[in-house]
């Protein structure tokens, strides 16, 4: 079957688009099941089943290079003044393939365990609870800046045990190498992206050697610790894993909470039906994440050819599983543009699948709870002070900001 071209509403640098791109994703699902999009050199693959599928299937990876050399793919290297963010990047376990990812995510995991993640619970109750009540106190304010960003941020810091006084710099960094994840990033965002991952490998650079003399109950003393059969992290994977956790663990947070409140406040009638039950808050985190995906998108490389409904995908492309229209296919969800906080059935893909599954799902969801629980118990007369602006990204979707008011 002949490759299709999605319909001219698909264009990631329209900025009506991007405000919602999810009448464009129903037109792409209409065409077909995969599209090849010039403009970036990628085959767009936008139904659930298929997401689904291929995030799961190992023909596909995040990487070639366990495999092949950029030549033998097809490739061209990356320029050589972007060296400084690939190393950080491609050390990290998100964007490895076995035999490393599972050899570091075994690692990370056993420092990363469940009774860790719970055995934060309370704190973050606590840090949610003040964060809201100083927005009270104030009569509103930013919600992204008062609520949204420094919980997570400061969640994934006390895991890793970075002293309060150095915490300052965690989110500008994390923005600033997330730009690279854009697609086409300019020349400035590379530029900032390389900035950010020299300052930030030379930071956690410092931090783990403090630990190697002084150990202490933190990730990072868990992460010089593990080991597993000999197998051990080196400097460069525990400091790409570090990072990795910081981004991962918070930026999904930080947008999934604006977006969230947004909806909410587009959707009076449900957010009504939360403040009068506060039983649906676990099933509202779940639709929330799915209504307005914080991760859009998704790539994969394609090791081995496949094919998708009789479209062949050959070795050596790019492909995008879309994760914020596989999240509204009515093949999967009733009614998928309405918001229903009540939804039980809720198979979303806003934390990947696979082997590449979000190992932070659990304590985001602690997050997310948290923050919705002490803005309901402190705040139940919060409304919208101004409408908000979208960010201009399309792979990592937020807001600029969210005014409120008490």
């Amino acid at each position: 079957m002949a490759a299709t071209k999605p319909p001219q509403s698909f264009n990631p640098w329209d900025q009506t688009f991007v405000s919602n791109p999810y009448p464009a994703y129903a037109e792409l699902r209409a065409h077909g099941r995969a599209h090849y999009y010039e403009p970036t050199n990628q085959w767009l693959v936008p139904h659930h089943a298929d997401v689904s599928a291929l995030v799961r299937d190992r023909r596909l990876g995040r990487t070639y290079r366990h495999r092949f050399t950029h030549e033998d793919f097809g490739r061209t290297a990356p320029p050589p003044e972007h060296e400084p963010f690939h190393v950080l990047n491609d050390h990290g376990m998100l964007d490895l393939e076995p035999p490393d990812h599972t050899r570091i995510r075994r690692l990370v995991s056993k420092a990363f365990t469940p009774r860790t993640v719970e055995r934060l619970r309370p704190y973050v109750d606590r840090l949610a609870s003040e964060l809201v009540g100083e927005l009270v106190a104030a009569g509103g304010g930013d919600l992204l800046t008062d609520v949204a960003e420094p919980l997570p941020v400061a969640v994934i810091a006390e895991m890793l045990g970075i002293p309060e006084s150095e915490r300052a710099q965690l989110r500008p960094w994390s923005a600033d190498i997330c730009g690279m994840y854009e697609l086409s990033p300019s020349p400035q965002t590379a530029r900032n992206a390389v900035r950010a991952s020299v300052e930030f490998t030379e930071f956690l650079r410092e931090l783990i050697a403090a630990r190697r003399k002084e150990p202490g109950d933190d990730l990072i003393s868990g992460l010089i610790a593990a080991y597993d059969e000999g197998d051990r992290l080196s400097e460069q994977e525990m400091i790409s894993t570090c990072v990795l956790l910081l981004n991962a663990g918070h930026e999904a947070t930080v947008n999934a909470t604006v977006n969230g409140w947004w909806a909410l406040f587009r959707h009076p009638e449900q957010l009504a039906a939360l403040r009068a039950d506060r039983g649906l808050v676990g099933t509202a985190v779940e639709e929330l994440m799915r209504y307005d995906t914080p991760l859009q998108l998704f790539e994969r490389w394609v090791l081995d050819e496949i094919e998708v409904d009789g479209t062949v995908i050959p070795r050596g492309s790019e492909v995008a599983l879309l994760f914020g229209s596989a999240n509204h296919d009515p093949a999967v969800f009733a009614e998928p543009e309405a918001l229903d906080l009540s939804r039980g059935e809720n198979p979303h893909i806003s934390f990947s699948a696979g082997i590449h599954y979000c190992i932070g799902a659990p304590l985001a969801r602690i997050e997310l709870a948290a923050s919705m629980g002490a803005l309901l118990d402190q705040a139940p007369s919060l409304r919208l002070a101004a409408e908000p602006r979208r960010k201009p990204n399309f792979v990592i979707r937020g807001l600029e900001g969210l005014l409120v008011e008490v």
